[in-house]
């Protein structure tokens, strides 16, 4: 009687869905394909729709307190803020359903433009190594880098200027394993950027994947990597999915956090970085990570 029942409930639901998606199919028709009658169908949706309705009211009122804190999020990451910070398990379509109803849409996103010219005259230049293979099983198998810019001020200020930043990125739990800001765009930057990531990560041997950048292909970063012991990848010119990962994550943090934001100093940009790595690392879940943080993620793979 129990499978008889599960059985039914799988049906009931499936019928209930595609009525709600095409109101269009005949009701009798999808029962007798699901060999089930009528009767009991509307009987169970009766019942259904008095649960839904209460269900439906209080994931409402998250979903609206979640776009409030977070109105970049889409449908799919208020989803899995519901899953993660109240426990409460429900499918995208639920979630889009009560978005469209509560007028609820993320912010626009902007074009990130991620292609990094190449050094014209590289001391050294790796294989693609990687090869696109993003997956890592294990904590410092495979890292991924690369420096983007962030700019502060207003036509109207009389300061205005760049700042560069610079990421390492763990494939395995999608961590910052260290991060770096300069006003240079320079070696001194991505070779900061490394001897953090070393000092945090004593003995780590991973796959070191970037661009072609000037930085990452003159010598005294190929003696760098060298003397670490770790294997050294570089992307193809032109070929900017080959560091996918990292393209990612920039164009995340800044529809996120700096896209629709004007900081008019130095200080309010650096502030509004470091705010965003620490709620990225620690509060922002990925459906990748299995609904949790990389913080989380980093500490169950430990």
């Amino acid at each position: 009687m129990t499978l008889k029942r599960t059985r039914h409930l799988d049906v009931y639901t499936t019928i209930k869905e595609l009525v709600e998606e095409h109101p269009e199919y005949p009701v009798n028709r999808l029962c007798k394909l699901g060999h089930i009658t009528r009767a009991s169908y509307y009987k169970w949706k009766s019942k259904s729709d008095n649960e839904n309705v209460v269900l439906n009211e209080r994931i409402a009122e998250k979903v609206e307190r979640i776009h409030e804190e977070h109105p970049d999020m889409g449908y799919r990451r208020i989803r899995d803020t519901l899953e993660h910070d109240y426990d409460i398990c429900v499918n995208d379509k639920r979630v889009l359903r009560i978005c469209r109803k509560k007028k609820i849409r993320s912010m626009i996103k902007h074009r990130y433009n991620c292609c990094t010219k190449p050094a014209s005259n590289p001391a050294y230049v790796a294989e693609n190594v990687l090869n696109r293979e993003f997956h890592a099983d294990n904590l410092n198998e495979k890292w991924v880098t690369d420096i983007s810019e962030f700019k502060y001020g207003t036509d109207e200020d009389a300061r205005k200027g760049k700042v560069y930043l610079s990421v390492i990125l763990d494939l395995c739990d999608k961590r910052p394993v260290a991060y770096v800001y300069s006003d240079h765009n320079d070696k001194s930057l991505v070779f900061t950027t490394f001897n953090k990531a070393i000092e945090r990560t004593p003995g780590a041997t991973p796959i070191f994947h970037s661009d072609r950048g000037y930085q990452y292909t003159s010598k005294e970063f190929r003696q760098k990597i060298m003397n670490a012991g770790m294997t050294q990848s570089m992307s193809r010119v032109a070929h900017c999915i080959d560091n996918g990962p990292m393209e990612g994550f920039w164009g995340i943090m800044k529809r996120e956090m700096y896209y629709g934001h004007q900081f008019r100093t130095k200080e309010d940009l650096l502030l509004a970085i470091e705010e965003y790595m620490t709620y990225y690392t620690t509060k922002r879940v990925q459906r990748k990570l299995n609904v949790m943080t990389p913080i989380e993620y980093h500490e169950m793979k430990q």
